[in-house]
């Protein structure tokens, strides 16, 4: 690396509050990205096991609705004070 360049470097680091050795290991992880992992196909399967059966092609828009509306509301529970409503359970509906 040439002088001039290190030196930008270094006082990037310093504006950043950080070390240079910090500052370079973020910049090749950046660059690198995270490491591939071989995840065991097994690990899929039970994901969404439940007591009872369920018809997930039948019940999908129902339960992304649901999906959606619980993450709205966990989202924007945090910016306001004034109470949401919350999404019922299947149980309740049935």
């Amino acid at each position: 690396m040439d002088a001039e360049l290190q030196r930008r470097a270094h006082a990037k680091a310093a504006e950043l509050g950080l070390s240079f050795a910090e500052y370079v290991r973020r910049l090749v992880a950046r660059d690198l990205g995270e490491p591939r992992r071989n995840t065991h196909i097994s690990l899929v399967f039970d994901l969404g096991a439940s007591r009872e059966p369920t018809d997930i092609a039948r019940d999908k828009d129902q339960m992304l609705g649901e999906a959606m509306w619980a993450e709205h509301v966990r989202k924007t529970a945090r910016k306001s004070s004034r109470p949401h409503r919350r999404a019922r359970s299947a149980a309740v509906r049935r």
